[in-house]
């Protein structure tokens, strides 16, 4: 990868009465990349991304280390600073739309409300942008789309919307957690592609949280491996994959059904492929440690 990186972490959290629920851990994602963290349920990948956004203490977490974003450690940030980041320089795409969409508004509104959290400018300059977010993601930008709610949309074009959010202002850097549990397997598939399209586009760094070892193998560049607190493993996909070293690593691995390992990877939804060059404005060319040979499993883009 070219240039720093542009998140850089080492972090512990505490719960009170649960302790070192993350303890030291470090991991690092780079302009253009994504990164996939993997852990067992309870592991600590939620509450890392919130300790990123600086909102655990709303779950009464506490949480102690560096973060590192574009050379500045948000752990210095006071709230107000905070406010001004979040949405802008750092987005956040969650599990469930049905969570983080107000049931009451309109989805051309909450847009809007999205932009001037971080924009000035007249309501032909918001219609706009929001039109082209929306555009972006893959979605229809006539009036009508805009004016439906919520629930009029499928939980795919919801969490489309929400994707289109967070990319509104062209952040550095997304956090997307488990951005996939509540959708079917095609339209898994499809939010996969279209943020591997945004990153590369973008050049945005994607730290993809999830537990979805098939999905991790097909869409991201490095892994690291969460495994009781602590970041047990972190390389470049291919090789964790084919010489995972940790033994919980390895345990892992070793629960793919065979056939994923042979290069079926769900069959229609991954292709076992030859690392493809990323183009756009991120990195180019295979990233650090990975041989541009190298087969890889990989989502098609």
């Amino acid at each position: 990868m070219n240039g720093c990186p542009a998140l850089h972490i080492r972090l512990s959290i505490d719960y009170p009465g649960r302790p070192r629920v993350l303890d030291d851990a470090m991991l690092d994602v780079c302009p253009g990349e994504i990164v996939g963290l993997v852990g067992e349920s309870g592991s600590g990948k939620s509450s890392l991304a919130l300790a990123l956004l600086r909102l655990l203490d709303l779950k009464g977490g506490r949480v102690s280390g560096s973060i590192w974003l574009n050379g500045r450690d948000l752990m210095r940030s006071g709230e107000r600073e905070m406010r001004r980041i979040r949405g802008k320089e750092i987005a956040f795409v969650p599990q469930s739309p049905s969570s983080y969409l107000n049931p009451a508004l309109r989805l051309g509104d909450q847009m809007a409300e999205a932009w001037r959290a971080h924009q000035n400018g007249s309501r032909a300059d918001v219609e706009r942008e929001v039109r082209r977010a929306i555009g972006q993601v893959g979605l229809p930008t006539e009036r009508a789309f805009l004016r439906r709610y919520p629930g009029e949309v499928s939980v795919g074009q919801a969490q489309r919307v929400l994707i289109a959010m967070a990319v509104l202002h062209h952040p550095g850097l997304l956090i997307a957690d488990e951005p996939t549990s509540s959708l079917d397997l095609i339209s898994q598939a499809d939010v996969l592609r279209l943020l591997s399209r945004l990153s590369r586009e973008l050049g945005m760094g994607i730290l993809y949280i999830s537990h979805d070892l098939p999905s991790i193998a097909g869409f991201c560049d490095r892994v690291a491996i969460l495994h009781e607190g602590r970041i047990v493993e972190f390389a470049e996909t291919d090789a964790v994959f084919e010489a995972p070293e940790h033994p919980y690593t390895q345990a892992l691995i070793g629960a793919l059904p065979a056939r994923m390992m042979t290069g079926d990877m769900r069959g229609h939804v991954f292709q076992r492929t030859h690392s493809a060059t990323r183009t756009g404005s991120g990195p180019s060319g295979p990233p650090r440690g990975r041989s541009a040979t190298s087969p890889s499993w990989s989502i098609e883009r």
